[in-house]
C-alpha cells in the first residue's frame, strides 16, 4: 500500500478535477479500501482542504471552494502540455515577463525528473517572430484590463470607456476573442441594440464601469462576426478595393482574415480590407494576382504610386 501522504497527494489529484466521484472509484483508482478513502477524506478536511460529500450507499465527493490552496498536482503530459502553453504565452504584447516569470517557477516546483524534461523542451526550441503579418509592432494589453472586462462579462456589468481616445462608448461586455495577435471584446450596445467587436489596446476603461444589465444570447455565429467586422471596422487603416473578377474567384484566392466581398454586376466585385499599415495592405492586395483599383483611402492610391514607382525602377535596372 502506498504510503498515507503520497496517498494524500494523489487523492488531491483526483479531486483537482473538479469532477464528482464516488468513492469506490477513488478506492479503484488508488488501490485502496472504500474506508480508506473516507479516512483520508477526513484527513484532508483535518488540513484544511474543503471536501464535499454528497450522501448515498455509494456517496459522492468533490474538492470544494476554501481558503487553503492545494498544491499543484499535475502528470506528465499536463505538465509539459502547460509549459507548451507558457511558452507560446511570452510571445503575446503585454504577457512575455509574466509568462517567463510563471515558466521559470513551474520548472522550480516540478519534480527532477519532470524538471529536466521540461529544460530539454525550452533550451530545444526556439520561436521565431511573432509579428509576421505587419510592419506594425504588436499592441501591448495590460492583463489587468483583459481581467477586468472578464469580470465585467462575468457579473453581466456594462463597460465604459473612451475607444480610440476620444469615442465615448457603454456596452454590454459578452465575449473576449484573442485573434489574428490581437485581443477584442465582442460587446452590444444597449440603445441600438447593435453588436461590434472593439480592440481592446484601443480601449481606455473608465471607472465606475456601467450599469448591470440582462445578457442577451449572441444572434449568429461568434467568429464569423468577429472575423467579418475586423476586417471592415478593427484595423487602424481600411481600404475598398475594387476587383476586375468574379465574387467567387477572390473568394477563393483570400484567407477570410483579409476582408469581406462583395459582388457588383460585370464579374466585378468590391473588396473591403485593412491592416495596420498601408505596406501590409498592399501586400495583401499583391497577392491577390489580380486587376484592381482603390477607391479608398487617398493614402492608400499614393502608397501604391510609390510602390509602383520602385517596382520600375528595379526592373529597368536589371
Amino acid at each position: 500500500m502506498k504510503k498515507t501522504s503520497g496517498r494524500l497527494l494523489e487523492l488531491l489529484g483526483l479531486l483537482q478535477a473538479r469532477v464528482d466521484r464516488s468513492g469506490p472509484e477513488l478506492a479503484e483508482q488508488l488501490g485502496v479500501s472504500v474506508r480508506t478513502v473516507r479516512n483520508d477524506i477526513a484527513r484532508l478536511r483535518e488540513l484544511g482542504y474543503p471536501v464535499d460529500a454528497t450522501r448515498g450507499r455509494e456517496g459522492h465527493y468533490r474538492l470544494g471552494v476554501g481558503a487553503k490552496l492545494p498544491p499543484l498536482l499535475l502528470d506528465d503530459q499536463e505538465a509539459v502540455a502547460v509549459a507548451v502553453g507558457l511558452r507560446t504565452v511570452t510571445g503575446v504584447a503585454g504577457f512575455e515577463e509574466s509568462g517567463a516569470r510563471a515558466l521559470t517557477k513551474l520548472e522550480h516546483v516540478l519534480p527532477e525528473r519532470l524538471r529536466r524534461q521540461l529544460i530539454a523542451l525550452r533550451e530545444a526550441t526556439s520561436a521565431g517572430p511573432v509579428n509576421t503579418g505587419s510592419n506594425v509592432e504588436d499592441p501591448e494589453v495590460d492583463p489587468a484590463v483583459l481581467t477586468e472586462i472578464a469580470a465585467s462579462i462575468r457579473d453581466h456589468r456594462g463597460l465604459r470607456a473612451f475607444y480610440r481616445d476620444d469615442e465615448r462608448l457603454e456596452v454590454e461586455p459578452y465575449r473576449l476573442v484573442g485573434w489574428q495577435r490581437r485581443w477584442y471584446v465582442v460587446g452590444r450596445d444597449p440603445a441600438a441594440g447593435s453588436w461590434a467587436p472593439y480592440r481592446v489596446d484601443w480601449l481606455t476603461l473608465r471607472t465606475p464601469g456601467g450599469r448591470g444589465f440582462s445578457p442577451v444570447e449572441f444572434p449568429g455565429d461568434l467568429t464569423e462576426f468577429v472575423v467579418r467586422e475586423v476586417a471592415r471596422t478593427g484595423w487602424a487603416v481600411h481600404a475598398r478595393i475594387t476587383v476586375d473578377a468574379g465574387a467567387d474567384e477572390v473568394l477563393a484566392r483570400i484567407n477570410p482574415a483579409v476582408g469581406t466581398v462583395e459582388p457588383l454586376p460585370g464579374n466585378r466585385c468590391v473588396l473591403v480590407t485593412g491592416g495596420d499599415s498601408l505596406e501590409t495592405v498592399a501586400v495583401w492586395i499583391g497577392m491577390l494576382g489580380l486587376d484592381f483599383s482603390v477607391e479608398t483611402p487617398a493614402e492608400m492610391v499614393d502608397h501604391l504610386r510609390v510602390l509602383a514607382d520602385r517596382y520600375a525602377a528595379a526592373v529597368a535596372a536589371s
